[in-house]
């Protein structure tokens, strides 16, 4: 009779009618042939959180000189920094919080909430007057931006399992690509009344504010990405039993495993009883902290990127302009895109995520050391060299973290994956949060530095982030990193 009653109850739990991850799970099985339309989902809303992330470098240096805030030209790159850590202070505290509300009442609100308040606080950043507003839109853009914990579960729970491979690298490529594309737009959207003045003029509301058209063109698709989730499943299981609450179906289930077999219902306890505490899951926590590493190195560089290319000559960059940077970068957004859609899921088939990442940190170090030697060059030689490094550094780095998030989501259950990335998001978010300000500052102190005996001027800075390259690399091998059982 317990036997016959623990395989109802289960029957109830696994396929619940009401339970919208159970009709996700059916729909799984139902269709067996390549998930693209789960893709499509996953790509646009990733792309949608991550284009306002960077989309401001290309223009952040120019943005804080109308402020006036920068006594000196060599100050510009230290109060870039504070803007753009702004936006991942304010990630860092809500993190945890986003992700645990995802786990209790579903991914899709979730989901529906971060994409409107990219739309709402992305435009008011682009009517930013002054030094101070500019940092408040950009903190509450961080605060409610709990996209990339929540769809990184979401897409571990759409994908069938052969496909997860293709999941983790559909988040972390839309990611990689909006952290691409946004700069691009930036660069070829700023100041449009000074580039295209015979569609801009100077009285207009983008000759007032030179830094809205690319902040308004986000926003807007953001509010179409927002209608397009009102159509999106939900996938989180949440089963409501006419008369039993979970606890007390639990009971009757460990219940009925001792009749058959006591030793059994004990162990299970016990693994019910570990796997709450992700805080001591070795697994999840090892590979968050390479993780927050690798992606410290990531948001470092982009912002030193995009200063290093458009400060003057004299001090080792490439007086590059905001349109020229958007080029560099609108290239690079291309390879990785054909990298990881064609190549990636085959890499991690043949060497497993924890390999993938250790030999793209490896291969990072040496494109970096030469970047100082890159800007001698020009004409010809200086463009094909520095997009062949961009798109090199972009794809290693975008593939580093892909293992990564592989890794995280196989560490725990499903009913933890909100929470779990919540934690990840907060930790990479506070790693980000020290990025954008320590690159700043380091890149102001090297332009004052360029007769220095010992790494001059941009030495310095390339060198500092293949550091950082280093500790990740190191904190790949065991016995730091371990994985998961599944």
């Amino acid at each position: 009779m317990a036997e016959e009653y623990k395989e109802a109850l289960l029957e109830k739990q696994n396929y619940h009618d009401g339970c919208p991850g159970c009709k996700v799970e059916q729909m799984k099985q139902l269709r067996r042939g390549y998930p693209y339309l789960e893709l499509s989902f996953v790509w646009i809303i990733v792309l949608s959180t991550s284009l306002p992330i960077s989309s401001l470098y290309p223009f952040l240096y120019y943005m804080i000189e109308d402020f006036g805030v920068a006594k000196t030209e060599k100050d510009i790159g230290f109060y870039a920094g504070f803007v753009g850590c702004s936006f991942m202070l304010g990630r860092a505290l809500t993190s945890v919080f986003w992700g645990i509300v995802a786990d209790r009442y579903g991914r899709k609100p979730i989901i529906l909430l971060g994409t409107i308040s990219i739309a709402i606080f992305n435009a008011l950043f682009g009517l930013s007057s002054n030094f101070w507003m500019a940092i408040g839109t950009r903190f509450l853009l961080g605060s409610f931006n709990c996209l990339l914990g929540t769809m990184k579960a979401y897409a571990s729970e759409i994908f069938r399992d052969e496909y997860q491979a293709t999941a983790m690298s559909a988040v972390s490529t839309a990611w990689g690509i909006g952290l691409i594309i946004g700069p691009a737009l930036g660069g070829f959207l700023a100041q449009p009344a000074d580039k295209y003045p015979n569609v801009f003029s100077q009285e207009s509301l983008f000759g007032r504010f030179r830094y809205a058209l690319p902040c308004f063109t986000i926003s807007a698709f953001a509010l179409l990405v927002t209608v397009l989730c009102c159509f999106i499943p939900e996938t989180l299981h949440n089963h409501k039993l006419d008369s039993l609450s979970h606890d007390d179906s639990y009971d009757i289930l460990e219940a009925a495993s001792h009749e058959s077999s006591p030793s059994t219902g004990k162990a299970g306890k016990n693994e019910r009883k570990a796997s709450q505490s992700l805080l001591k899951n070795w697994p999840l926590m090892s590979s968050i902290i390479v993780y927050c590493v690798l992606c410290l190195h990531d948001t470092a560089y982009s912002e030193i990127f995009a200063l290093w290319a458009n400060s003057p000559r004299k001090y080792g960059g490439l007086s590059y302009s905001t349109n020229e940077v958007g080029t560099v970068l609108a290239i690079s957004g291309l390879g990785l895109f054909s990298f990881q859609v064609f190549v990636y899921p085959l890499a991690e088939k043949l060497l497993g995520p924890v390999l993938v990442t250790r030999y793209a940190g490896a291969l990072m170090i040496p494109i970096q050391m030469s970047y100082p030697f890159i800007a001698g060059l020009s004409g010809l030689s200086l463009s094909l060299m520095l997009n062949c490094a961009s798109i090199l550094i972009n794809v290693l780095s975008v593939s580093a973290i892909t293992g990564l998030l592989i890794l995280q989501n196989r560490a725990v259950d499903q009913s933890q994956r909100g929470a779990a990335n919540g934690i990840a998001m907060t930790a990479m978010s506070l790693f980000k949060t020290v990025g954008p300000a320590g690159a700043g500052i380091l890149f102001s102190w090297s332009e004052r530095r360029l007769n220095a005996a010992f790494l001059p001027g941009s030495h310095m800075v390339f060198f500092v982030l293949n550091v950082i390259v280093v500790v990740g690399v190191a904190l790949t091998f065991k016995p730091f990193l371990t994985t998961g059982r599944r």
